[in-house]
């Protein structure tokens, strides 16, 4: 440890290279299969390229959060360093901020601005001879060209399977939160309970949204293809869902490294990072609750 105690630089490494290489098939793979699916076309290839980046970019983080742990288990990180992941999860979650900030965006503009002018409404009213008698009504269940794109036959009900899921994510914060003060407190038995119910509440979360995105496409006819109304709303859900299942998936690591025994009421920032971005996403989701299925 005094052999680090200002700061702590890591050999060279091959995982950065290896992680681009990784997201590019990600990348790739995505558009790939969507072009295919539009074009009504199999995606065969852009699934298997999507699905390789994915298994290449998993086995890549275990390998690099495996070295990482074994730097900070070894002691070779000091108070500068604990600085500096703290800055970086800070930035990080501020993008994710961002990213989320423009989906709502655009969900805005074209809730108050592009679908008013469709109707007729404003200074730009003359898009009315585009499409007469079209209703401007939000949610967009009947779209100008219904043919092309055709809206969904209801919406999904706020107040069941959305209201559930929001009750299992503000639990959640909760829960998170009694672990983290229980690790504060060095009581190691409640923090394994806590953080355990937490995986299970994000992890019911994620199957209730599977359950209700089923229903979606089988019943009411809400899919991707639904109109705008359709991809704003799996747009912002389903890039939200992803975001809790990659949350999940953090706090089952940290549960398992909390049942070896890594963690004390000093040195848990790996913990403290993931807290962090869990109680982001519970605050996405209030909005997407508010903005996307009540309002």
């Amino acid at each position: 440890m005094s052999a680090h105690a200002e700061y702590y630089v890591p050999a060279q490494s091959r995982w950065p290279i290896l992680a681009s290489a990784a997201l590019f098939l990600l990348a790739f793979g995505a558009g790939t299969l969507i072009n295919a699916l539009t074009a009504e076309r199999s995606g065969g290839a852009g699934l298997l390229i999507l699905l390789s980046g994915g298994l290449l970019m998993g086995l890549i983080l275990v390998g690099w959060f495996s070295n990482v742990i074994g730097e900070s288990r070894a002691g070779l990180y000091s108070a500068q360093m604990d600085r500096s992941f703290r800055w970086g999860m800070s930035w990080f979650i501020f993008s994710e901020v961002m990213f989320f900030a423009a989906f709502f965006g655009a969900l805005f503009y074209v809730r108050t601005l592009a679908v008013p002018w469709l109707g007729g409404e404003g200074a730009r009213g003359v898009s009315q001879m585009l499409w007469p008698g079209f209703s401007a009504e939000w949610p967009l269940l009947n779209p100008p060209d219904a043919q092309q794109f055709p809206g969904p036959h209801e919406v999904i009900d706020p107040w069941h399977i959305p209201l559930l899921n929001t009750a299992l994510l503000v639990s959640s914060s909760f829960t998170v939160t009694l672990a983290h003060h229980a690790l504060l407190s060095d009581r190691r038995g409640q923090v394994k309970r806590w953080l355990a119910l937490t995986v299970l509440l994000g992890a019911t979360f994620i199957g209730f949204q599977a359950y209700e995105y089923t229903e979606a496409y089988t019943k009411l006819g809400l899919t991707l293809n639904a109109g705008v109304y359709g991809a704003t709303f799996f747009i912002l859900t389903g890039f939200h869902g992803l975001h809790v299942t990659l949350g999940t998936l953090m706090l089952l690591i940290i549960l398992l490294r909390v049942l070896k025994g890594h963690f004390d009421s000093r040195h848990h920032f790996g913990f403290e990072g993931v807290a962090w971005y869990w109680h982001f996403v519970d605050v996405v989701w209030i909005g997407l609750f508010l903005f996307v299925y009540v309002l």
